[in-house]
């Protein structure tokens, strides 16, 4: 009898919960299903005003993670010139090619590029630092690259 009563209370417990809350998966594809039949008045649309929203924070959040590694990194490469590797130039790189991929997807995110420039360099000088374990006052307080050296494939800093 015991176990009748959980499978009753977690029936009773799932049919409260919505499907987005249930299973992600299938509610993104119910409303896209919706969407292309126009069953406008069956959408979830808190929940897909949430998901779109989430999507610009999303691609702003790779921004970030991306244009930190590579400042870190040239960072590394131009105080750090006896540990030069080619691991390195391959980070450099590939961080360099996913942020250019992102402005070719959304070409508005150049704007928040130039916005965050300054603010992931503090966060990258920092990293490098504990990385590198060298003082941080080894790397200047003013990012030592400009925002476009940044993204020239043919720079590295020497």
């Amino acid at each position: 009898m015991r176990i009748k009563e959980m499978e009753s209370a977690q029936t009773i417990a799932s049919s409260t919960l919505s499907l987005y809350d249930r299973d992600f998966c299938l509610w993104a594809e119910e409303t896209a299903k919706l969407l292309r039949e126009g069953k406008l008045a069956e959408i979830d649309l808190e929940h897909l005003i949430e998901e779109v929203e989430d999507m610009s924070g999303s691609q702003k959040r790779a921004l970030l993670s991306n244009l930190r590694v590579l400042l870190m990194h040239l960072l590394k490469y131009k105080y750090q010139p006896e540990k030069r590797s080619g691991s390195w130039r391959y980070t450099i790189r590939e961080h360099r090619q996913r942020l250019i991929e992102a402005f070719e997807d959304s070409p508005s995110l150049r704007n928040y590029f130039a916005e965050v420039f300054d603010k992931c360099y503090q966060t990258a000088r920092k990293e490098a630092a504990d990385e590198t374990e060298l003082p941080l006052n080894i790397f200047p307080s003013e990012s030592p690259f400009t925002p476009e050296q940044t993204l020239d494939e043919d720079f590295l800093p020497e």
